[in-house]
């Protein structure tokens, strides 16, 4: 049951991740430019709104699964650790490394997430060379996006 229970834990985990970063990547690459070239410029800031505030509530919900389910997972990864080689996690330097590594990035994440949740979107400007994104510095979030699910990936090969 202990193990089952570990398996769905890491599932949660691993969805949680793939949807956000999937979100930020669809963003990225294809609703910013897409909006960019299809709709008028005068209707470009409230289409960007109302995706903004749909994917602020999802979001919100999948980092704090991913939290919850990160330090369970962090629990039983370093159960196994103790059973297979009798050292747990704080004597594996290099898992440590890495994880710092990560929880660092997942700190950058959260607070960009919590920078766009405070700061909610200002009044259209006149400006044409505003930068109009459906996520403040989406392009920084979804690179360390990318960066965090390859120290996961090391990650996944340092506890044996």
């Amino acid at each position: 049951m202990n193990q089952f229970l570990a398996i769905v834990n890491h599932w949660i985990h691993l969805m949680s991740a793939v949807i956000w970063i999937g979100g930020l990547a669809f963003l990225v690459m294809s609703v910013t430019p897409a909006l960019r070239k299809a709709v008028p410029r005068e209707y470009l800031k409230p289409v960007i709104d109302a995706v903004s505030m749909r994917y602020r509530k999802i979001v919100g919900i999948l980092m704090l699964l991913i939290l919850m389910t990160g330090g369970i997972n962090l629990h039983y990864i370093s159960q196994m650790m103790l059973s297979q080689t009798g050292n747990g996690i704080s004597n594996n330097p290099k898992y440590l490394a890495i994880l710092f590594i990560k929880l660092t990035l997942v700190l950058g994440i959260i607070t960009l997430f919590l920078y766009t949740f405070i700061f909610k979107s200002e009044p259209a400007t006149d400006d044409a060379d505003e930068e109009l994104e459906a996520v403040p510095f989406q392009r920084v979030a979804f690179w360390m996006g990318i960066l965090i699910v390859l120290c996961a990936a090391a990650l996944k090969y340092l506890h044996f």
